[in-house]
C-alpha cells in the first residue's frame, strides 16, 4: 500500500487515531529490535521506573493509564525476570517503591537508541520540537482529566 492509499483511509480519522497508529508502529519496531529480551509493553514500565526511581505502583497506574491488575501482573514479570525490584516504602509500609536493577539499567539506553533510530527513520526532526511539546501537554492534560475516573 502506498502513502496515497494510507492518506485516503485516514482523512476523516481523529488526531488520536494517528497518535495510536504512531504508538503501535513504534512499539512494533521496538519489539522487533529487542525480541531477545521477551518483553512486550512491559518495556514502557521499565522506562518509567528508570526515569522515576522509587515510583509507586499507583503512580505507574496513573502514568500509563493501565489497570491496577495489568500493572501488578507486568511488575511481577519484570521482577521475576530481574529488571526491577520492589522495596517497602519506609514512610508507608503498605506501599512499595520501584527501582530498576542493573539489568534494567543496561536495557534502557538500548531502548532509547532504538527509539531515536525509529524517530529518524519516520522523519521526526528538531523542527518538530514545538509539536512534540504540545502533544506532551495534551497527554498530561488527559492524565489529569482521567486521574479520578
Amino acid at each position: 500500500m502506498n502513502g496515497e492509499s494510507f492518506q485516503g483511509i485516514w482523512d476523516n480519522s481523529p488526531l488520536i487515531a494517528w497518535i495510536h497508529n504512531l504508538s503501535k508502529n513504534h512499539f512494533k519496531y521496538l519489539k522487533a529490535k529487542i525480541n531477545e529480551f521477551d518483553l512486550g509493553h512491559e518495556i514502557r514500565y521499565i522506562m518509567m521506573i528508570y526515569d522515576n526511581p522509587n515510583i509507586s505502583q499507583d503512580d505507574l497506574v496513573i502514568m500509563s493509564g493501565q489497570s491496577k491488575g495489568n500493572i501488578a501482573k507486568s511488575l511481577k514479570k519484570l521482577e521475576d525476570d530481574g529488571y526491577i525490584k520492589r522495596e517497602v516504602n519506609p514512610e508507608n509500609r503498605r506501599k512499595y517503591m520501584l527501582r530498576t536493577t542493573s539489568k534494567g539499567d543496561e536495557l534502557v539506553p538500548k531502548v532509547r537508541q532504538i527509539s531515536k533510530d525509529w524517530e529518524k527513520e519516520v522523519g521526526i526532526t528538531e523542527d518538530d520540537k514545538e509539536v512534540i511539546e504540545r502533544i506532551k501537554e495534551i497527554a498530561i492534560n488527559g492524565m489529569k482529566l482521567t486521574e479520578d475516573l
